[in-house]
């Protein structure tokens, strides 16, 4: 198997906004390694979001190709692309859309139980496994309203792993949190990609979070500006 896991080739997209056409990515090409921490920096309206969203097949490229392990998916049935999404991919997104009549716990147990044969016990197992590593042990039985906006955005982060996906797209994912739970979440993502070689992908216009990942890209009005992977200095486009 390749070391590269997503490939993404002259990747452009627009949309049409009434009779103007707003053109957001504009021809971006690159490579992730499997088990990377791979960061997109850059200003907002760089087209940082729709960069993830397209990756993680959330909507369709005007035109280019992304390949996931040499396979073509944007290109696939809606019923393929949704099985796709479902067993390789998590996703934590600015919003946390947990579900208010929920305890945290069903937030974070609620994806595995719908779509897999897990008994509701080993699925609350490993929820408490991942609660812990949260450092939201305490929480486990509070509902969403009861909550911090950086414990809600934890519990997000919890609901995306409990799949165990081979991808895990992040918007923002310290975003509304302090500094030292943050550092707690950039040292799970780590984590993750060395001990499970899970491939992260974290959108952030944070210079600090950049620094802690293998490899950054930086967007600038829908374009690669730079490139940079740790220990190197950025490499700008000529």
């Amino acid at each position: 198997m390749s070391d590269c896991v997503i490939e993404v080739k002259d990747l452009h997209k627009s949309y049409n906004n009434q009779a103007e056409e707003l053109q957001v990515l504009k021809g971006i090409n690159l490579r992730i390694v499997r088990g990377q921490l791979f960061c997109i920096q850059g200003p907002s309206g760089a087209g940082k979001s729709t960069l993830l969203n397209l990756i993680g097949t959330l909507d369709e490229p005007t035109s280019g190709k992304i390949l996931f392990d040499g396979v073509l998916i944007n290109k696939s049935t809606e019923k393929k692309i949704a099985e796709f999404r479902n067993k390789r991919l998590g996703f934590v997104f600015q919003l946390y859309h947990l579900l208010p009549e929920f305890t945290a716990l069903e937030n974070v147990m609620l994806p595995v139980l719908i779509r897999s044969w897990w008994r509701r016990q080993e699925v609350a197992s490993r929820a408490e496994k991942i609660f812990e590593q949260m450092g939201l042990s305490g929480r486990m039985n509070f509902m969403p309203s009861q909550l911090s906006g950086g414990e809600q955005q934890r519990i997000a982060i919890a609901r995306a792993l409990i799949n165990r996906p081979d991808i895990l797209l992040c918007d923002e994912p310290t975003g509304n949190l302090d500094s030292d739970n943050g550092e707690r979440i950039l040292k799970i993502l780590k984590g993750l990609s060395r001990e499970n070689n899970t491939t992260v992908i974290l959108v952030t216009h944070n210079r600090e979070v950049a620094d802690f990942c293998d490899s950054v890209i930086y967007l600038k009005d829908g374009r690669i500006e730079a490139r940079v992977s740790q220990g190197e200095q950025i490499r700008r486009k000529g």
